[in-house]
């Protein structure tokens, strides 16, 4: 019988453990920036994404190809540990969502709410320091934003914060208007 909430309950539990042994070790900051940065590399790349998705491949490949990219990306020790820790137990498929869910955690921690931003384009940093300001003003208080990038969305936003979700994306924009058309 499969688990309740598959992916998610997993994530949710590894990146607890993370966090854990993060805040034990006084990293919180440099693993969750550890995160983004191996989040922002595997979305970057198709090879890696379909490596660390791939059933096919062995665990000790697997590892050995993540430890190489763990290393030129030059994460901490205790990061390089978990994503050796996350290979060898065949969970480097949700490491995105342990991410996700280390974040979501941490910002929990610090009172700020999480909102995921994601862009056809990646956002400059004036971008994304004026999608806070606006979400600051929205929701009242502290927002800690995540980016994605999504070449589908052809251009503007989705923005996710909590439940509530924001989407002024082109592709949208297009799909209401042949939906419309189609009604007509």
């Amino acid at each position: 019988m499969a688990a309740k909430g598959g992916v998610n309950e997993i994530a949710d539990r590894y990146a607890k453990a993370l966090f854990d042994l993060a805040d034990e070790n006084k990293q919180l900051d440099v693993v969750a920036d550890d995160l983004r940065t191996l989040s922002s590399l595997i979305d970057s790349s198709d090879d890696l994404r379909r490596m660390v998705r791939s059933p096919v491949i062995s665990r000790a490949d697997q590892g050995a190809a993540m430890g190489a990219v763990v290393e030129k990306a030059k994460l901490s020790d205790l990061t390089s540990r978990f994503v050796a820790y996350a290979a060898a137990s065949r969970r480097l498929a949700a490491i995105k969502p342990i991410a996700q869910a280390y974040l979501t955690e941490l910002a929990k921690r610090r009172g700020e709410v999480s909102a995921e931003v994601s862009s056809a384009k990646p956002l400059s940093k004036e971008q994304v320091a004026a999608v806070e300001e606006a979400l600051k003003k929205a929701v009242g208080g502290k927002i800690a934003v995540s980016q994605k990038v999504d070449p589908s969305l052809i251009g503007g936003l989705i923005v996710k914060v909590g439940s509530r979700m924001i989407d002024t994306s082109v592709a949208s924009q297009l799909q209401r208007l042949k939906l419309a058309m189609k009604g007509a």
